[in-house]
């Protein structure tokens, strides 16, 4: 008796690690068919996109829908490229945004560390006062912005985009790069300013090297609020030599008919810097929106 009983306790304790490594492939492949799933709901648009773009204009209502073109071809490429003159769309968007960023970046860094390192009155109501600004449409600052530019003399040039965007970026950001530096020890500036650095020294050399992943975050979001951004580049530029992808994007919709071989390869362009900078910094973006939303 006392012997079956110890064979099924055994037996009993030998099946439990089966039955929980059982349960947790399980559990592991549930997640990953989730993920598969949702990556599926991601990127079937952008596969749709491309194969747009690469497909003769006859194919692209052919009947049953094919999801890989019968002839690939780089005619709608080459057509928003030269006749469209969508070069010089993505050569003003550079530059815009890449402006705006690196101004953004330098007011952003020397904002978020003065708010992490320094007390001083209001500076609660302050942080808070840059998460309001939020909250509030863009569309409704289209006005006021567009008067401000106007009577600056500053309407249809690339003044009046880098000013907007830096100003639509800088708080957001300040507010997630404070979060990073107030993470980083003061007494390493401390030790700085006991070497002879000046506050500025030690914030140069010591707390932006360290800040880095969050100042890349920072930047990272900077451009992708400009390149993305569409309503303002619209009301403030005029010139066609000076008009942005995202506005470019829209003027190929016409009013008669919509040429989508030229759309799809349009935006397949305006796809390819994003996918660039998410490559190379995916690693930094997600320590650095990380470290500011947790331990701010």
């Amino acid at each position: 008796m006392t012997a079956g009983v110890e064979n099924w306790t055994v037996g009993t304790s030998a099946r439990r690690p089966v039955g929980a490594r059982v349960q947790r492939r399980l559990e592991v492949g549930g997640r990953y068919l989730v993920l598969l799933l949702a990556s599926a709901a991601v990127l079937a648009p952008v596969f749709w996109m491309l194969s747009s773009a690469l497909r003769p204009s006859d194919e692209l209502f052919v009947v049953p829908v094919r999801l890989l073109p019968d002839t690939f071809t780089f005619e709608a490429f080459v057509q928003v490229w030269v006749e469209t003159g969508l070069a010089r769309n993505v050569l003003n968007s550079l530059l815009v945004v890449t402006g705006s960023t690196a101004v953004a970046v330098v007011f952003t860094s020397l904002s978020a560390y003065g708010l992490s390192r320094y007390e001083f009155r209001g500076k609660g109501t302050f942080l808070t006062f840059l998460l309001v600004t939020q909250m509030f449409p863009a569309i409704m600052l289209l006005i006021p912005y567009f008067q401000i530019v106007r009577s600056i003399g500053l309407y249809d040039s690339y003044g009046a985009l880098i000013i907007t965007y830096t100003a639509f970026a800088v708080p957001f950001c300040t507010w997630m790069l404070y979060g990073y530096m107030k993470s980083i020890p003061r007494d390493l500036d401390e030790a700085a300013m006991l070497d002879g650095c000046s506050p500025f020294g030690a914030f140069w050399r010591i707390v932006l090297p360290l800040a880095r992943p969050g100042v890349i975050a920072t930047a990272i979001f900077s451009f992708i609020t400009g390149w993305n951004e569409y309503i303002f580049a619209l009301a403030l530029v005029n010139s066609q030599d000076l008009r942005t992808l995202p506005v470019m994007l829209g003027l190929l919709a016409g009013n008669d008919a919509l040429d989508w071989n030229a759309i799809m390869a349009a935006s397949v362009v305006a796809v390819v810097p994003m996918i660039i900078i998410f490559g190379f910094f995916q690693r930094h973006l997600v320590s650095g929106l990380g470290a500011g939303a947790v331990k701010g």
